[in-house]
């Protein structure tokens, strides 16, 4: 698995182990927070921002729509968002992108697609409550904040190979970690039926 450049590493050991007489197998997990699919915490960006256990989990669980992105190259920048053409009232956006042939590949590219500053203040203005992407890094520095600060969730590491566009149900929880700047999450999507549409 890709692992962002100067993040920590994994490493799962066995502390203890049935075979050497202990009466249970139990394994020591070392990892960074920002390690596979995680949430982004607003401690992660602004120094006196909430930690993981204290961003509001409602936003990481309900209805989303996968968005294609792929046509987007280098920067999601405001008329990339504009051109998803999102649902009115759309609350929770994953960004599938170019990225999803990053997972392919066991070192990390910096070659990824990201929202930049523009995309991130589209995002919020449309009313988005969460956004996800589907590589290590929702965007650069100037997204991060807009977003964080703004109160969006935030989920990275998304494995969207097998996600076509559409409309989801999605459970995206991050560990209850105090203080922490972020936490790994499982991200599980369900396909929901398409909307019908109104007789006009």
């Amino acid at each position: 698995m890709p692992i962002y450049e100067g993040n920590p590493g994994v490493s799962i050991n066995l502390a203890q182990a049935l075979d050497r007489g202990d009466p249970a197998n139990v394994s020591r997990l070392e990892l960074g927070a920002h390690t596979g699919t995680h949430v982004d915490a607003p401690r992660h960006f602004i120094p006196e921002g909430a930690g993981a256990d204290q961003v509001p989990l409602d936003q990481f669980v309900g209805p989303c729509i996968v968005a294609d992105a792929t046509g987007a190259a280098g920067a999601i920048d405001s008329d990339v968002i504009e051109s998803l053409d999102l649902p009115p009232g759309t609350e929770r956006v994953l960004l599938k992108t170019t990225n999803s042939r990053l997972w392919d590949r066991d070192s990390f590219s910096r070659d990824f697609v990201r929202l930049d500053a523009s995309g991130a203040n589209a995002v919020i203005a449309r009313g988005v409550r969460l956004v996800g992407i589907d590589y290590l890094s929702i965007g650069d520095p100037a997204a991060h904040v807009a977003l964080l600060t703004s109160g969006v969730g935030v989920i990275e590491g998304l494995d969207l190979r097998t996600a076509d566009a559409g409309r989801y149900f999605l459970a995206c929880l991050p560990l209850k970690i105090a203080g922490c700047d972020g936490a790994p999450s499982r991200a599980v999507l369900w396909p929901l039926a398409p909307a019908r549409r109104r007789p006009t």
